[in-house]
């Protein structure tokens, strides 16, 4: 017995899984799609990548991979053991006027799990006072801020502190960033490194932990970037700023050691991994080239949840953005993490959206144990697959830009700005026909949502050199319709659509819900009508309801034997009234129904956006009559 258990435990140890070739994964998912093509499933992407449906090792092999974390080059990350070696940074952004409330705030926010001394610096109304706010915290905690104009007087101040020597972290500024988003108070790109070189050495000399060099791609993120050209702008960036301070005599390690690069984190998941993975590798090779040494080629990251990706509509979906995008920025390998809050939009937190938004972190880390594997993301078929494909496509970018005289040139002369909104406009037009879902915006709306108080912010100002590059959310486009939606309500016409729902209800819901969800995102009800079987019925509903847009909803038997009288009537009735068509019928009776009164027809394609605005600006028009 003992014998036979032996041998039965060593033939379930043997026992293999027939071996499976990508033809024999094809096959099995074609069935699935009842014959058609696997090919169906692959998409482009706004980096112009082909993504398959199906990976395997072979796509992996087609470059040179990564065997190990901390070694060039870097895209496993710096520490051998990830994350157990050095913690990524809690680095949340807490705003504050006052220096007492900023103390306040950073003692309170450290006892609840923050990491890093994060603040909105530029925001302090007395920032010589910093010394004051964190007291002893800096022998602890580093320091994770962003700066523009206070960045030499924080610098200044903490110079002075008894042991300025261990304060760490990064307290920086990008030039370029400044002013391509348009915050450089009208000073050229020259003015600004000018008054940047005295804080470097400064810092050097008194604080050598502390990074002041930021490459922001950030701003480029925001205003609609691929994930192509924010890697080939931030190695650009990183390139412009090299090259300014070995022309001012320093060492290439010592201007190394004083950089950070900041990355906005978006909504492709595995995409945003595989930037971030990309990075690493870029530095590395553009570091190498100047004869650093390999410890000083390893990128430093600070990321943050995308602004660009956040909605004020249904905006505790915020939240599950934000997880995502962190989630992506920790498997990509950063070292400071900011989550936004869910009313970021807003431009001002609360107690509670701050803590929701910190303990997103706490989570990832405490819970998840994303602390305790080291480069999880590794060795996947997928994301090596993509981290290659965006390593060759960003770096003939970033060949092209040097070509073009460099990140301050391209600057200068609109070509970034001008590439950037191309891609905005491919992103746009996908959300405005819904290719793309913003849930709670463009698709599964609520109409009786209240929205974030968004606040108007001014313009930027540029300079006489630059053009500058909007920060916008890819949602505003949709909540200007509702805001549109809002002032028509404000005037005692709400804005509303007649649904003429042919036959009995099993055929005509799922276009009359079609029609509804269409109509949300606009802030536009759908009145429904009861079950229409003649024309007669057709017309009482619209004496009825009293509105000016009306949608026939049904099945495509019922367009068959009853749309089309049932239009033509309407039309000789009511020629004042709009016609649309719910769906898509082929060609031939789309001119017919045309040619009867059909205004236009609504279908899975659709620019939801056009239409809306369209409806809206009718119904405006209509109101301002009355």
């Amino acid at each position: 017995m003992y014998w036979q258990l032996i041998m039965s435990l060593k033939k379930m140890m043997e026992e293999r899984f027939p071996e499976q070739t990508v033809e024999d994964w094809k096959q099995s998912a074609e069935k699935t799609l009842k014959g058609k093509s696997i090919d169906l499933l692959s998409r482009n992407t706004y980096e112009n990548i082909k993504l398959k449906p199906l990976y395997s090792k072979e796509d992996a092999e087609a470059a040179a991979l990564s065997q190990y974390p901390g070694i060039a080059d870097f895209r496993r990350g710096p520490h051998a053991a990830g994350y157990l070696s050095e913690a990524w940074r809690v680095a949340q952004k807490i705003s504050a006027a006052s220096v007492e409330e900023l103390s306040k705030k950073l003692h309170e926010a450290v006892e609840k799990g923050q990491t890093s001394l994060a603040f909105q610096s530029d925001q302090l109304e007395n920032p010589k006072d910093i010394n004051r706010a964190i007291g002893n915290l800096y022998q602890k905690y580093p320091f994770s801020l962003e700066t523009n104009k206070n960045q030499q007087l924080l610098i200044e101040e903490l110079s002075k502190l008894a042991e300025s020597e261990k304060v760490s972290g990064y307290i920086a500024k990008d030039p370029l960033a400044i002013a391509a988003e348009g915050k450089s108070n009208d000073r050229s790109i020259d003015d600004l490194y000018d008054q940047w070189a005295d804080v470097f050495s400064m810092s050097a000399a008194k604080m050598p932990q502390l990074k002041t060099v930021l490459v922001n791609s950030s701003v480029y993120h925001n205003g609609g970037a691929s994930a192509v050209q924010e890697l080939a702008i931030a190695i650009a960036s990183g390139v412009n700023h090299l090259q300014y301070f070995l022309h001012h005599g320093q060492s290439i390690d010592t201007i190394l050691s004083k950089m950070i690069f900041k990355f906005s984190i978006g909504s492709n998941f595995f995409m945003e991994i595989a930037k971030l993975r990309a990075a690493k590798v870029l530095w590395d090779k553009v570091a190498s080239s100047y004869g650093a040494a390999e410890e000083s080629r390893q990128m430093v990251i600070a990321a943050e949840t995308s602004y660009f990706t956040k909605s004020a509509f249904d905006p505790y979906v915020n939240m599950l953005r934000a997880g995502c995008e962190a989630f992506a920025a920790v498997l990509g390998g950063v070292q400071y993490l900011h989550v936004s809050p869910y009313n970021a939009p807003e431009a001002d937190g609360s107690p509670f959206s701050d803590r929701i938004a910190r303990n997103t972190q706490l989570i990832l880390r405490e819970e998840a144990h994303l602390l305790k594997v080291s480069d999880p993301a590794g060795g996947s078929w997928y994301i090596e697959h993509l981290t290659n494909v965006l390593i060759d496509k960003a770096w003939a970018l970033f060949l092209e830009i040097e070509e073009r005289g460099g990140m301050a040139e391209i600057l200068k002369t609109g070509w970034i700005q001008e590439q950037i909104s191309k891609v905005l406009e491919k992103k746009e037009q996908d959300i405005h026909t819904r290719k793309q879902s913003i849930i709670g915006t463009n698709i599964y709306a609520n109409l009786n949502d209240k929205p974030l108080q968004v606040k108007s912010e001014k313009g930027p100002n540029g300079t006489s050199d630059i053009k500058p590059i909007p920060q916008i959310r890819l949602s505003e486009s949709f909540e200007g319709l509702r805001r549109a939606s809002e002032k028509l309500n404000k005037k005692g016409r709400c804005p509303e659509a007649g649904l003429i729902c042919l036959g009995p209800l099993k055929d005509h819901k799922a276009r009359a819900d079609f029609i509804s969800g269409f109509l949300a995102p606009g802030g536009i009800k759908a009145v429904k009508s009861d079950p229409i079987e003649n024309r007669a019925e057709a017309a009482a509903f619209i004496k009825e309801s009293n509105c000016r847009h009306f949608f026939i909803c049904g099945s495509n038997d019922q367009y068959n034997s009853m749309a089309l009288p049932i239009i033509k009537h309407i039309k000789e009735a009511h020629p004042d009234k709009a016609i649309y068509f719910a769906g898509l019928p082929e060609e031939g009776k789309r001119e017919k129904l045309a040619a009867a009164g059909i205004k236009d027809f609504i279908h899975i394609k659709s620019n939801c956006y056009e239409t809306l605005s369209g409806l809206l600006n009718e119904m405006e028009v209509a109101s301002s009559g009355q």
